[in-house]
């Protein structure tokens, strides 16, 4: 193995063996831990709270709008079935009078 190539392999390993960093699982929130006052770690778990408060709201918000849309969707698609119905009972009526005279309904 050549000088080059060992030293990757060697700086490659090296790499491997350092302790990964912890990611935060929500981006916006800090990791309070760290802080030794205890007032600073009240302030930052304070600060994550209400981050976490404004993600919910917004959430709720967001969620509460596609429900109103898929709502009125929903209503406009019944109107639609029920104006549909209501166009077909109206063939049928129109047909059923044709059938009577013993003519064969036009189609």
């Amino acid at each position: 193995m050549t000088a080059p190539a060992a030293s990757r392999l060697i700086g490659t390993l090296a790499a491997l063996m350092v302790a990964p960093a912890f990611a935060q699982d929500i981006r916006g929130l800090e990791v309070c831990t760290a802080e030794k006052q205890m007032e600073r770690r009240t302030s930052c778990l304070q600060a994550n709270t209400d981050f976490l408060q404004q993600a919910l709201e917004r959430q709720r918000r967001e969620a509460q709008k596609k429900q109103a849309a898929a709502d009125a969707e929903i209503a406009a698609l019944k109107d639609r079935i029920a104006k549909l119905e209501a166009d077909l009972a109206n063939l049928k009526k129109a047909a059923a009078p044709a059938s009577k005279d013993g003519a064969a309904p036009k189609k």
